[in-house]
């Protein structure tokens, strides 16, 4: 058989740290193969490789038979091969037409860009694909989510042989999700061959034919989706049994810890209650746009609802502004960790102080013993893996980021914790560590309402979840009383 692209003995290293020691893969035409591995397993340097963006120390890559060195994603481009990479890069002051067809506009009579026509073909790429997005809108003006799709989009219009898509769906709801697997269809049916990075195992299992296992940098087993099951596919990614998959401890009380009475914000939220007691972990279900996080956003002050009462602990609270939020003992971990919730060209003893600022500097300088002491404490009680916490919090894997985030709001000790999607992007290692701090927080009296897009998430994780459609709260239902057809009913 002539794959479409077979690679052996990948090399790369990054200043004498091995990134990638042995990377293989083959993937056949017509068919979605999983590249699986764990953060830093090396699967987004070897995508960086295969499309240019770095170059190998070793090792071979076939491209229907034939051996390819590609210098720069240009080249790569052109012989067929694109990309949807997991960190997003739009650019925010250009429309989204602009953004799909950057350097490749088309041109008018008189050699200008034909706005006209790209907007045309960028609108009807736009519905193909089922992406409810203008094609004239700026990128500034839309959502985490949007700017996804647009990326998807932009990979797609290239009209490649070979598609590698790192965490694709990471940003985005079930229903974008879904056309997205549409799409993936049809691309096959066409004879594309895909290369799927996701963390999201249930994704890999609906949609993938064959699958690759990374660890370590290093290739340890491939084969047929059909011939494992989930179980025996996490063995391979963690090397070892993680046993149960949603660490869960905590026992609800019937003291309320944060309420919520008719909240409402003109466009996004209406006249949204509900309850989440002192050790419960309440859940939100809804799909992109149902006012999920804009709910977050009137509770942490962020935004300013035109009526509604907020009470804490039975006390009604008053939050203008995110200090008072913080002030009160609410903490958010917000859906994007490298936009919102990290500075990442920081150290991560900063990252871990920057909530704790004015406590770690009462006299108008930084009292660098506490904060050391204090990011030591948090690097401890997380296990967080950094070679020193003077790092720059970007050279962390994605689980580890999301516990410096964590750390960053418990050295407040919060009494409410709201975790907008507390696991997206991090692998099913990471994610049981972070399972396992939030029933840890529950056990000991907290509140955590969390929102998640992953329905196993919220059926595994919540006492009680809430499913939000169209700015509104379709019901709030028990963790025994529900299912995923119930969810996904609910939320339609």
């Amino acid at each position: 058989m002539t794959y479409l692209l077979e690679v052996e003995g990948l090399k790369k290293s990054f200043g004498g740290v091995a990134a990638l020691r042995d990377g293989a893969l083959r993937l056949k035409p017509g068919s979605v193969h999983a590249l699986c591995g764990g953060n830093g397993a090396g699967k987004s340097t070897f995508l960086k490789i295969l499309m240019g963006i770095h170059q190998r120390d070793g090792g071979t890559i076939r491209a229907r038979g034939r051996d390819v060195v590609y210098s720069s994603p240009a080249e790569a481009l052109s012989a067929g091969i694109a990309i949807i990479e997991q960190e997003l890069s739009p650019i925010p002051h250009m429309s989204v037409a602009e953004n799909i067809y950057l350097g490749r506009e088309p041109s008018g009579r008189f050699g200008g860009i034909d706005f006209k026509t790209m907007n045309r073909k960028a609108q009807a790429l736009l519905d193909r694909l089922g992406f409810d997005i203008r094609a004239s809108a700026l990128m500034m003006h839309l959502s985490v989510a949007q700017v996804q799709l647009v990326e998807i989009a932009k990979a797609l219009s290239h009209d490649a042989d070979v598609i590698f898509m790192d965490e694709p769906t990471s940003a985005i709801g079930e229903k974008e999700a879904q056309h997205l697997f549409a799409a993936i269809e049809r691309l096959k049916a066409e004879g594309k061959g895909i290369v799927y990075v996701s963390h999201r195992l249930s994704e890999i299992f609906q949609i993938a034919d064959s699958y690759t296992v990374f660890r370590d940098g290093r290739f340890i087993g491939d084969g047929l989706l059909s011939d494992i099951d989930r179980p025996g596919l996490i063995r391979m990614i963690v090397g070892r049994d993680l046993g149960e998959e949603f660490y869960k401890t905590n026992v609800p009380t019937d003291e309320p810890g944060l309420e919520v009475e008719n909240l409402t914000a003109p466009g996004k939220i209406d006249k949204v209650s509900f309850t989440a007691h002192r050790g419960e972990v309440f859940g939100i279900y809804g799909l992109m746009g149902s006012g999920r996080t804009e709910i977050f956003n009137c509770l942490f002050g962020l935004d300013t609802p035109s009526e509604g009462v907020i009470r804490l602990a039975g006390t009604p609270i008053t939050v203008r502004r995110p200090r008072d939020a913080m002030d009160l003992g609410l903490a958010f971990v917000t859906e994007d960790r490298k936009l919102t919730g990290l500075n990442l060209g920081d150290s991560l003893r900063n990252n871990v102080c920057l909530a704790s600022l004015p406590e770690m500097s009462p006299r108008f300088s930084m009292n660098r013993r506490a904060e050391a002491d204090a990011a030591r404490a948090m690097i401890d009680r997380f296990a967080i893996k950094a070679a020193r916490d003077t790092m720059p919090v970007s050279g962390l894997s994605g689980g580890n980021q999301q516990k410096v985030v964590l750390g960053k709001w418990f050295l407040r000790q919060p009494k409410v914790l709201l975790l907008d999607e507390p696991t997206r992007g991090v692998d099913v290692g990471a994610k049981r560590e972070i399972y396992r701090i939030i029933c840890d927080f529950t056990a000991q009296g907290g509140t955590v309402v969390m929102i998640s897009s992953e329905i196993d998430e919220v059926l595994g994780l919540s006492d009680r979840i809430m499913v939000m459609r169209q700015g509104r709260s379709a019901g709030i239902l028990a963790r025994d009383a529900v299912d995923a057809s119930a969810l996904v009913n609910l939320s339609t």
